[in-house]
């Protein structure tokens, strides 16, 4: 509250002193405005861990207590409080628990201001070596990812305030792709492309007769051998071997920008400045005028 205070302060005190001539003394104004209600917003937010009281409305384990959306210490990660602080009982790795604490954060900004993007970031991927199979690092951080998504949708289901799970879109993305097969360190080294997860109630998802999985033909399912040929696939479209970029991450963002959250076609154009290029194929696809990969276009998400 101190330096909330204190910096309340500043502007206040900064706002006294008149504008040269010539300034736009009203945009000036107004910043100086929407900074000290930024600063009143987030001073009554609780971003603490004595805030973090989030719990699920399903029942686990025969317990009449429920699970914490999230797990920020052992007593809050899964069933450990509930079975005498057994750590089998943990929902995610206990590396974890900074990220589920700046999720939280990130969740209560959304719901609780008029914010409409807010996000954080889960470190680890960079697994060259002994990466686990059903246990381990990589294990591990798929487990992560997978309460976080269970996380956002019960939260904005049940403690939802202006924004609620049918409205919002997550999305998940990586700034480096992953080889598709193992090297022989048992790990995954850099490559062209990877995954990236969108959910959300207004998401187009798995219906009858789709399969809410874009940019693998149906050649993917067959498994690569080491040796052999690969194909014509995206799942070992690049040296052979590797996944081969089938959309563009920008023509995802660029889709939920425009479509979900309401920007026109110009103004997407200035955010992501490749869609007024037209080798870049951002909107349609086409091959790309970078590399000569051809990719798709816009995925029909939304």
């Amino acid at each position: 509250m101190n330096g909330n205070a204190k910096a309340a302060a500043a502007l206040k005190a900064a706002n006294l002193f008149p504008f040269p001539d010539k300034m736009n003394r009203e945009l000036l104004s107004l910043q100086y405005q929407n900074l000290t209600d930024t600063l009143q917003i987030f001073a009554n937010l609780n971003f603490t861990e004595a805030g973090n009281t989030f719990v699920d409305t399903e029942h686990v384990d025969g317990e009449a207590s429920s699970y914490f959306l999230f797990p920020t210490s052992n007593a809050k990660n899964g069933g450990y409080a509930l079975h005498a602080n057994d750590p089998a009982k943990y929902v995610v790795s206990t590396g974890s628990y900074g990220f589920f604490t700046q999720l939280k954060n990130a969740a209560i900004v959304l719901n609780s201001t008029d914010a409409i993007i807010a996000g954080t970031q889960l470190d680890g991927f960079d697994t060259h070596s002994n990466q686990g199979s059903l246990t381990g690092s990589h294990p591990n951080l798929q487990r992560t990812i997978g309460w976080a998504m269970y996380a956002l949708r019960k939260y904005f289901t049940q403690y939802a305030s202006k924004v609620n799970w049918d409205n919002l879109v997550v999305v998940t993305l990586s700034e480096f792709g992953r080889t598709t097969v193992e090297n022989s360190d048992k790990g995954t080294d850099h490559a062209e492309a990877g995954v990236m997860f969108v959910a959300g109630g207004g998401v187009k998802g798995y219906t009858s007769g789709r399969s809410g999985v874009f940019g693998c033909s149906p050649n993917d399912t067959v498994p690569w051998v080491p040796g052999t040929a690969a194909g014509s696939s995206s799942m070992f479209g690049a040296s052979s071997r590797y996944l081969k970029r089938a959309y563009d991450y920008r023509s995802v963002l660029g889709k939920l920008i425009r479509d979900h959250l309401g920007a026109t076609q110009t103004q997407l154009n200035n955010i992501i400045p490749g869609y007024a290029v037209s080798g870049e194929s951002l909107l349609a696809g086409g091959r790309s005028s970078k590399d000569g990969v051809t990719i798709m276009g816009e995925p029909d998400i939304i």
